[in-house]
């Protein structure tokens, strides 16, 4: 990634807000998540490429290293609690510096990924549980983004789910109707 290429094209564009793409200010967001993401790397003496990819009016930063690359999984933690605190640090660094809010979305060493392919399993499990049993089924408490991703694939299955719950015990219910 050529962050110093970016930083200008960025810098070009900061100035101007009125002519400025959304497209534009999420490559700016990326810019500067990414400037952050690689200070702190350096900090705490994490090897990491950070690559930026804007999709779905969202900016998607991914943070990998090679096999031999330690530390990365520090940065996830158990059940990526880690992971979910550095990417709300990296949005109020994105913040602090666009006064813009941030819906980026930060992974790394392809743990979002991994537990992407994990949560459509579990909602598909739990529509069979449904078809064969009827009753609605409640699923563990999840993040904002996981509960969307688990959603999107019972509505893909045919089926309906809610969010119940407050906070930290939000959970779906996944059920016929």
């Amino acid at each position: 990634m050529d962050i110093e290429a970016n930083d200008s094209a960025a810098e070009e564009t900061a100035g101007d807000e009125e002519s400025e793409t959304p497209l534009n200010k999420l490559e700016e967001e990326g810019d500067v998540a990414a400037d952050y993401l690689e200070e702190l790397l350096d900090i705490a003496d994490i090897d990491g490429d950070i690559d930026i990819e804007v999709r779905g009016g969202r900016t998607y930063l991914s943070v990998i290293g090679d096999e031999e690359a330690q530390g990365l999984d520090a940065l996830v933690g158990e059940g990526g609690e880690v992971l979910e605190a550095l990417q709300e640090l990296t949005r109020l660094a994105v913040l602090s510096q666009t006064g813009t809010r941030s819906r980026l979305v930060l992974d790394v060493n392809g743990y979002r990924k991994d537990r992407s392919k994990y949560l459509h399993s579990l909602a598909q499990d739990a529509v069979e549980k449904v078809k064969s049993g009827g009753a609605p089924i409640h699923l563990a408490p999840m993040s904002s983004y996981e509960r969307k991703i688990v959603h999107d694939a019972v509505a893909d299955l045919g089926f309906v789910s809610e969010s119940e719950g407050e906070g930290a015990k939000r959970h779906i219910v996944v059920s016929t109707d």
